[in-house]
Formats: structure tokens, C-alpha cells, sequence
């Protein structure tokens, strides 16, 4: 028996929003540890799913758990903005029925200190596949001042984002992602809930993993395959990420794609891809914040394509 590593956040809201799929496709883009893999699989007996993942040591543990369903698992390794382009090349698109991406990072990979996630991390690495050439080990010891504000503005939404780039290149080379922040954390923001490390520690990650890019990528890939009637989940752990899935929603959901200028409607107001079916994002109940604390920021947002 595995020890299970990884709770999947969601996991009532996930089943209950792939429930109505009889058969085909279901891919999950972010297989992890493979929570809602197993959990769809059980839910879903006719179904195939197709799992995808970056991280080696999530493919080998996922594979073995998921091995009980025989043939109606496939795994990929890679990003999944490429890996998905392969699979909706490869299989007939009427037969995709469900896509789920959860973008965010596994409770394992931020429980293993050496995978320096965590800002009490004795190494400096945050990197989701560990093949990948850029580390945070990178970014913070050799990204330029102007560099460093940008993301530290743009992805940790922090303030006084040129104060956090001044003092990283004043007190670099950094080794650990322990030292990192317990140098910065008297510039870091205070009164709130969470570490005063975490939206630095986050502004790193999501540069070393390109994670809004790759969100931005799946989407436009999703959107250029046309699936018929295909259920896109999407869960997010923060503001950008959400507003990124928010607006891409609604762009699919309108019939009429004329800038706001337009006098009248001169596209054929017949582009809509279907209809947004969250108006406001799923968040975990109480029963789950009180077992999965981490469940807190996810928020799910669900689309239903009909063409």
C-alpha cells in the first residue's frame, strides 16, 4: 500500500463536475501525485484518462497508484502546454469529453525540503521538472535589479517590489531558500495569515516554471482544437492565475468579437464557444478546510464547450 502524499483540493466539487461523462477522454494536465486522477477513474468506470506531468518522482508514484485501471490510464511527461497539443492532434475531438488543469504546487513538492519550495529549504532550486535548466538558484543570483522588480511586481503583487530587488542583489549569493528569506523578511509585507515569505517565494516559482505562460498556452491550445463538448476545469491558487482563466471564460462565452467601438456587429456574432458554467469560482467547504488547509486559496472554475 502507498503512503498517499498529496490531498487533492476540490476533490467533491472536481467528481461532481466530470459526473455526467459516460465514456471517452478525460485529461488531466496536472496528474501530481494522481488524487483526482484516482478519484475520476473510480467515479467515471467507462472513461479513459490521459495524465499529465513534468515532475519524475509524480509519474513513477502515480503510475504504480493509478495501476488498478489497467489500460484506461496513459501517462505523459513534459509541460503539459506541449504534452496537450500532442494528445488533441493524436485523438478524435468529439472524443475529449474533459480537461482539468490544477495549477499550483503538490503538497509533496513543497513538504520536500530539498526540492527548495519551501522557505525553510536548505537548497534554492523550485524547479517543477528537475531536468529543467533555469532554477531559482538562477534567477536570484543572476537576474539583473531591473529583472528581479519585474517579476517580483508582476508575479508577488508586491509593493515595494524595487526595496525586495535592491536588497537581493546588496546581500546575493544565495544558497538556500531558508537564507533568502530570513534576509528579506523584514521588507516583506506584514499582518497577514500567511509566512511573510510566501509572495517572494511565489514571484521566484512562477518565473522558474513560466507557470502564467503555460496557463495562457493550454487555454489557447484548448481554444484552437475545437472540442465539441468538452468540460474545462480549471483550479487556481491565486489572483493572477484566476483572472487569466476568468477572462479567457468570458472571451470564449461571447457570440460577438467586434471591439467596443464597433457601430454594429460586423463579425457574424456566431463565435461563441459555449457557456461558463461557475458565474462566481468554487471554493472548498468547511469539511475541507478543516482536513486541508492549503484548500483555502484554490478556487475552481468550470467551462462548457458546445459547438
Amino acid at each position: 500500500m502507498q503512503d498517499i502524499p498529496h490531498i487533492p483540493v476540490l476533490y467533491a466539487e472536481v467528481i461532481e463536475t466530470f459526473n455526467d461523462i459516460k465514456d471517452g477522454i478525460i485529461i488531466d494536465c496536472t496528474l501530481g501525485y494522481g488524487g483526482h486522477s484516482s478519484m475520476i477513474l473510480q467515479n467515471n468506470q467507462n472513461i479513459k484518462l490521459i495524465g499529465i506531468d513534468q515532475d519524475q518522482t509524480a509519474i513513477d508514484f502515480s503510475k504504480k497508484r493509478l495501476g488498478e485501471f489497467g489500460e484506461r490510464v496513459e501517462v505523459r511527461k513534459g509541460r503539459f502546454s506541449h504534452v496537450i497539443q500532442e494528445i488533441l492532434q493524436e485523438n478524435n475531438p468529439k472524443e475529449i469529453k474533459g480537461i482539468l488543469a490544477d495549477i499550483g504546487v503538490s503538497s509533496l513538492q513543497l513538504d520536500h525540503k530539498e526540492r527548495g519550495f519551501s522557505y525553510e529549504s536548505e537548497t534554492l532550486d523550485m524547479r517543477m521538472d528537475k531536468d529543467a535548466p533555469l532554477s531559482a538558484l538562477n534567477v536570484v543570483n543572476e537576474y539583473s535589479q531591473n529583472e528581479l522588480e519585474i517579476i517580483l511586481r508582476e508575479y508577488g503583487e508586491l509593493r515595494n517590489y524595487k526595496k525586495i530587488a535592491n536588497e537581493i542583489i546588496k546581500n546575493r549569493p544565495f544558497s538556500s531558500a531558508k537564507e533568502l528569506s530570513d534576509k528579506l523578511k523584514p521588507h516583506m509585507p506584514k499582518g497577514k495569515k500567511i509566512h511573510p515569505a510566501t509572495l517572494l517565494m511565489q514571484a521566484i516559482r512562477i518565473e522558474v516554471n513560466d507557470e502564467l505562460g503555460e496557463l495562457k498556452s493550454l487555454l489557447k491550445s484548448i481554444k484552437a482544437a475545437k472540442l465539441p463538448h468538452a468540460k474545462i476545469a480549471i483550479i487556481s491558487f491565486h489572483s493572477l492565475e484566476d483572472r487569466i482563466v476568468k477572462k479567457e471564460f468570458a472571451s470564449w462565452a461571447k457570440s460577438c468579437i467586434c471591439p467596443n467601438e464597433a457601430f454594429r456587429c460586423e463579425c457574424g456574432n456566431n463565435h461563441q464557444l459555449g457557456k461558463i458554467l461557475t458565474k462566481k469560482p468554487l471554493t472548498a467547504k468547511d469539511d475541507e478546510l478543516k482536513t486541508n488547509a492549503r484548500s483555502r486559496s484554490a478556487k475552481l472554475r468550470v467551462f462548457q464547450m458546445d459547438l
